[in-house]
């Protein structure tokens, strides 16, 4: 069947969220003081990241809520016992600094540009509506798709194949009219072609493996994948 709409992540595919997350970690440390028990900021930007990945998987898997994942990352990294406003306040001081890095990666708008005309084009994200439409908006990007489906609102995250449904609902499209392009084997590839769609995996990293997963190192090889645009 032909591929009529392109469904996109947005972390680490459109959006350089490892650069955004780093540099504004860096930042926050440099005015908050490396906590307790870390010996470097390269090692407390590493740890920063692994808790993330470990409570972002709890939420996904319908363990605590949006806001809890934050609280909880933010007391496991610093090693005390912060109350909620506490906890919050941290994270919010943390993320003006991870928000003024924000930016796109170099090659997401060539690519957007190229395929705005032969293809349509929507989010499915694992994050937040409230997060990821004000993402897109500062990022100036939000009018390239029609639609932004998030996991939290949904109730269903990748690489659960009734989000994807979902995503395609919002289209009014066949799963396999439609490819999904994210930078996560499993939780984006595995899971579009679990769920009846053409599933795309971004390796920016160059990790590799997996053949039987559809591989792109870049957006630019996109176009050329996807082929010609569709009437």
């Amino acid at each position: 069947m032909t591929i009529r709409a392109v469904l996109w992540d947005i972390d680490d595919t459109i959006f350089d969220y490892t650069g955004a997350d780093r540099a504004g970690m860096r930042k926050h440390l440099e005015q908050e003081g490396l906590p307790d028990g870390y010996d470097s900021v390269e090692q407390a930007l590493v740890a920063w990241r692994a808790i993330t990945d470990v409570h972002w998987a709890r939420f996904a898997d319908g363990e605590t809520d949006f806001r809890g994942q934050r609280r909880d990352r933010v007391r496991e990294f610093v090693a005390r016992a912060l109350d909620d406003t506490e906890a919050d306040d941290w994270f919010a001081r943390h993320a003006a600094h991870y928000e003024a890095a924000w930016s796109l990666f170099p090659d997401a708008l060539p690519a957007l540009d190229l395929l705005a005309d032969g293809f349509r084009h929507a989010v499915l994200s694992n994050s937040s509506i409230h997060n990821q439409d004000r993402k897109l908006r500062v990022l100036g990007v939000r009018d390239r798709f029609e639609a932004v489906v998030c996991a939290v609102e949904l109730g269903v995250s990748k690489p659960e194949a009734g989000a994807f449904h979902a995503a395609c609902e919002a289209l009014a499209l066949d799963p396999r009219e439609v490819a999904y392009v994210g930078d996560e084997p499993d939780i984006d590839a595995a899971g579009a072609v679990s769920a009846g769609l053409a599933g795309i995996w971004l390796d920016r990293s160059g990790r590799g493996g997996r053949p039987e997963l559809v591989r792109i190192s870049g957006l630019d090889q996109l176009p050329g994948l996807l082929g010609p645009a569709r009437p």
